[in-house]
C-alpha cells in the first residue's frame, strides 16, 4: 500500500534511496538545502519539494532523514523549521544518517514525548549500495515501529536488522567503519607490497579473493588503488568523521582502538594534501609517495 513519505536530504545517498521510494509507488516529499537538488530530483521521479523539513513532514507516515553530521541532524530535526515542529503524533521518524549514538538517543527521547516512533538506522554500502538499492541497514529502536517502516527501507536495501534500543545502529556503524579502516590499510598495505616486488598486481588479487583475504573493498577498490585512482565513492572527509565518533566513543567505553587512531592520523594526512574529498581507498597514495609518515 503506497504510504506517504518525508525525505529529508538529498546528498549522494539520499537522493538515490529517496528515488527508490519513488520508484515503489509511495507519495514521496523531498527537503534538500539546494533547492536546484531537490527540482532535479522532482523532475527525475515526481513528487514535490518542500521549502523546510517542517514543511515536508506535516503530512507524512514515515520521516526518513540522511544529512550531514550532528550539527545538521539536530538543526533538521529539532531546529525552528525542523521535523519536530509538524510530525503526525502516529508518524516514525528513521535517521540514516551517521550521528553519535549519543544523539541518536537524545532524538529517541524527543520524539517519544511527541508520540513518535524513532529508528536510528545508519547505512552501508556507499553510493553504488544506494543507486543499487543493495545497502546494509543497521538499526535502533522499537521493534513494533521498525516492524512498521522495515517494507520501506527494503526499497533501498539489501538487508536490514533491528540491533537493539535507540543508539545501537550508529554503535553497530561505528563498528562497521572501524573495520572498514583496517581492512582498506591492510589492502593498500599488500597491493604497494606487490607493486614494489614487480608483481602483476591483478593476477595477485584474481587469486587471493578467492581466499581468505577476500574482502568487499579488495573486490571493489583493488583495481582503482592499484591505478591511483581516488576520485570516487566515500569521501575521507566524511570518514573522519565517522571515525571521529567512533574514537570519541571508545573513550566513553573503554575500547581500544590503536590502528583505528593510526588510520584517522594517515586520514588526515591525506587530508593535508587536498585529499579530503578522494575515496577512502586513497590510503595506499601515502605508501607509494615519499615524505609519509608511513614510511
Amino acid at each position: 500500500m503506497a504510504q506517504r513519505l518525508a525525505f529529508v536530504g538529498l546528498g549522494v545517498m539520499g537522493y538515490p534511496m529517496a528515488g527508490h521510494l519513488a520508484a515503489a509507488g509511495h507519495d514521496v516529499t523531498v527537503y534538500n538545502r539546494t533547492r536546484e537538488k531537490a527540482e532535479r530530483w522532482i523532475m527525475q521521479h515526481g513528487g514535490r519539494a518542500a521549502e523546510s523539513p517542517a514543511a515536508a513532514a506535516a503530512q507524512a507516515d514515515v520521516v526518513f532523514c540522511c544529512v550531514g553530521n550532528d550539527d545538521d541532524l539536530r538543526e533538521a530535526v529539532t531546529g525552528q523549521i525542523g521535523v519536530f515542529e509538524s510530525i503526525r503524533c502516529d508518524a516514525v521518524l528513521v535517521d540514516h544518517t551517521t550521528v553519535s549514538a549519543e544523539l541518536a538517543r537524545e532524538l529517541a527521547v524527543g520524539a517519544a514525548e511527541q508520540g513518535v516512533a524513532f529508528i536510528d538506522a545508519p547505512v552501508s554500502g556507499g553510493q553504488v549500495g544506494a543507486e543499487q538499492g543493495s545497502l546494509s541497514v543497521m538499526a535502533g529502536g522499537d521493534a513494533a515501529a521498525f516492524e512498521l517502516v522495515k517494507s520501506l527501507i527494503d526499497c533501498y536495501a539489501g538487508y536490514a536488522r533491528l540491533l537493539g534500543p535507540a543508539g545501537t545502529g550508529q554503535m553497530a556503524k561505528m563498528v562497521n567503519q572501524i573495520c572498514i579502516a583496517g581492512l582498506v590499510q591492510a589492502l593498500a598495505e599488500g597491493l604497494n607490497f606487490a607493486q614494489c616486488a614487480g608483481m602483476d598486481v591483478a593476477a595477485v588479487v584474481d587469486v587471493i579473493s578467492r581466499g581468505a583475504a577476500q574482502s568487499w573493498q579488495m573486490v571493489n577498490r583493488s583495481e582503482t588503488m592499484a591505478a591511483g585512482e581516488f576520485d570516487f565513492g566515500f569521501a575521507i572527509d566524511w570518514m573522519r568523521k565517522d571515525l571521529g565518533i567512533a574514537l570519541e566513543e571508545a573513550q566513553r567505553n573503554g575500547a581500544r582502538l590503536p590502528v583505528t587512531q593510526l588510520v584517522d592520523r594517515y586520514y588526515a594526512e591525506l587530508q593535508a594534501r587536498g585529499g579530503g574529498r578522494w575515496d577512502t581507498s586513497a590510503l595506499i597514495a601515502l605508501l607509494a609517495e615519499p615524505g609519509s609518515d608511513q614510511g
